[in-house]
């Protein structure tokens, strides 16, 4: 693997710089750059920025709309946004239902679905785990009974992420209760303004509304919302989860987290001095720059592979387990840089709005929010307890 982008890469990072610098709006930088939550209007206007601009569905084919980048080209794109300090662009629908329905689906179902995905007109969310169905997905027991030209749906998913903004859920629905776990599954469309669903929001230890339970009772969704074939849903959402493993590994986030955090380390004092220079601080932040150097690498290669048409396989899984472990680190570390700074008070009593106010003030208000919210980070996406299993049965063949 060359480790130096080309020359064309290259021109598209800085493009990717002009464009951040051009057409995104300052408060929403601001924002970013402060670490703190965006909220959907913010997402939706980034969006739809980046779809003008041809760059929302990045890995699409460009028949599709999409623009058609190579993995490489994806990730710097990313590393741009994050270092900028835009959003990021909300997975379920680009980059997870998406890819599946341009891999599974009819050209019926492209027609319909892909380009409103694209236009931000129906924003998606992902009904996989259920109470007692999370990593081991294969367990999932909602239920959808085929009655003529519909299915009846019921049962419950839980952890749904930002589903109260919901216009669509694709879900995993047990279609045959007799076949072996993954042999009855199949993966279903469903419009959330279905009479039957009910939401109800799960307040996270970070005191955020972010996640949801979604109740199906009787709810008639036609036969041809089905992606593929019925009972062959488990293709699909393999082929959807080594994708979503790989871009949790957050390469680029962790890369700007890192940046902030050398810049409060050098800002916040200790004994009169600055953080920084405390010998066994700057040891730690090392330590975790030279760990996300090593996946950073890591990722490249994986992605160097991919453009070459090879199965990202157990790789998927390193990433995911290595570039969470990581974020927690970072984001623990700023927590620990900020000492008392870090608790989450009233924004008027830090001085928000005085032109000497300190640089750690931005972090402030975000910071144990961010770092209590980074912790579910090893468990969403497959926990990384399941991670390590699949790496032994991939590559050590236990």
């Amino acid at each position: 693997m060359d480790i130096h982008f080309t020359a064309d890469e290259q021109a598209l990072r800085e493009d990717v710089r002009a464009f951040l610098r051009e057409r995104v709006p300052a408060a929403i930088i601001s924002r970013g750059l402060a670490g703190k939550r965006f909220d959907k209007q913010d997402q939706v206007a980034w969006m739809r920025l980046l779809n003008e601009r041809g760059w929302l569905a990045a890995s699409w084919p460009v028949e599709y709309g999409g623009a058609g980048w190579t993995p490489v080209q994806k990730h710097i794109f990313d590393e741009e946004s994050f270092a900028a300090g835009a959003p990021w662009i909300v997975p379920f629908g680009v980059s997870m239902v998406g890819p599946v329905i341009i891999k599974f689906g009819t050209a019926e179902q492209k027609a319909r679905f892909l380009p409103r995905i694209l236009t931000c007109e129906d924003w998606w969310c992902q009904g996989y785990s259920e109470p007692g169905a999370g990593s081991d997905l294969a367990a999932v027991k909602m239920r959808a009974e085929r009655e003529g030209n519909d299915y009846v749906v019921n049962g419950q998913k839980t952890w749904t992420t930002l589903g109260h903004y919901a216009d669509w859920i694709f879900c995993l629905v047990r279609t045959d209760p007799q076949a072996k776990q993954q042999r009855g599954i199949s993966f279903l469309l469903i419009d959330m303004k279905t009479p039957g669903i009910t939401v109800r929001p799960i307040i996270t230890l970070d005191g955020e509304h972010e996640v949801n339970e979604v109740f199906f009772d009787n709810v008639r969704v036609p036969v041809q919302n089905l992606i593929g074939e019925e009972n062959a849903g488990w293709t699909c959402a393999k082929y959807l989860l080594t994708h979503e493993r790989t871009a949790i590994a957050g390469v680029g986030e962790a890369k700007a987290k890192l940046a902030a955090l050398k810049q409060i380390a050098c800002r916040e004092l200790r004994n009169g001095k600055p953080l920084i220079e405390d010998a066994q601080f700057r040891a730690q932040i090392a330590d975790v720059e030279i760990q996300l150097m090593a996946v950073e690498m890591s990722n490249l290669r994986s992605l160097d592979a991919a453009v070459d048409g090879a199965a990202e396989g157990a790789q998927s899984s390193f990433l995911k387990i290595r570039g969470t472990e990581i974020r927690q680190a970072i984001t623990y570390l700023i927590s620990k840089a900020l000492g008392p700074y870090a608790m989450p008070f009233l924004e008027d009593e830090l001085g928000y709005g005085n032109e000497a106010a300190p640089l750690y003030t931005d972090y402030s208000s975000t910071s144990v929010t961010r770092y209590l919210d980074m912790r579910k980070a090893s468990v969403y996406g497959g926990s990384n307890e399941i991670q390590k299993n699949i790496i032994a049965k991939m590559v050590l063949e236990l």
